[in-house]
């Protein structure tokens, strides 16, 4: 039996070669995955969460710089890069077309792994983050009146 740290990093291998195949492998068939974007349940949406963040960055990289010590659930932070050139879909359903702009964002995830495969997986980052990095400007609020 494989314990969740190796499981997870056979995920973060599989993400930085954007193997969906080898990612699907890693989740059980009724896996649910929460990101800040939403949530996926099952392989085939799980797969389709993944493929939409290497159409939006090809070069996307995971790097890991800490992992908790416990091995259930599996806690790790790490960081996003990338370079937003493609597609990207936002939260409200239009897809952004590629900016150029390269991407760094801090990120920590937690899994949960039955059987040797990940039943549950949380990603967290700043959806803000994220969007100004793209160019996304903040909305700013008139003056006070003096």
């Amino acid at each position: 039996m494989s314990t969740s740290w190796e499981i997870k990093h056979r995920l973060g291998d599989a993400i930085n070669a954007h193997d969906l195949r080898r990612i699907r492998e890693c989740y059980s068939p009724d896996a649910v995955l929460v990101t800040p974007l939403g949530v996926s349940e099952g392989h085939d949406q799980i797969e389709w969460c993944f493929e939409r963040f290497f159409k939006g960055f090809p070069d996307l990289r995971y790097t890991p710089w800490l992992e908790v010590d416990c091995d259930d659930p599996a806690v790790t932070e790490w960081t996003i890069t990338g370079t937003h050139t493609g597609p990207f879909l936002l939260h409200d359903g239009t897809e952004m077309e590629g900016t150029g702009r390269p991407i760094r964002l801090r990120a920590s995830c937690e899994a949960h792994v039955e059987n040797d495969k990940i039943v549950t997986h949380q990603h967290y980052w700043d959806q803000l983050e994220l969007y100004s990095q793209l160019g996304f400007g903040l909305v700013r609020l008139p003056s006070p009146a003096g």
